[in-house]
């Protein structure tokens, strides 16, 4: 899947306001950019996107049923 058809998925499931798949999407654009991009900025990109991810923390705790 490429991240124009995970875009279209999240929008036909109404999930663009789920962050864990908008971190997905955000990683799916900088896996088809890595070849066009230096290294540096590659490592700088996904170095953000896991601070994201880790920004997250367990939000969902308790809540998994609704948001899973």
């Amino acid at each position: 899947m490429n991240s124009e058809e995970l875009a279209c998925y999240l929008e036909a499931t109404d999930s663009t306001f789920k962050p864990w798949l908008l971190a997905q999407l955000r990683l799916k654009k900088l896996e088809e950019r890595r070849a066009d991009i230096p290294s540096e900025e590659y490592a700088c990109e996904l170095a953000d996107i896991h601070q994201s991810v880790m920004n997250l923390g367990e939000w969902w705790r308790d809540r998994e049923d609704e948001v899973f």
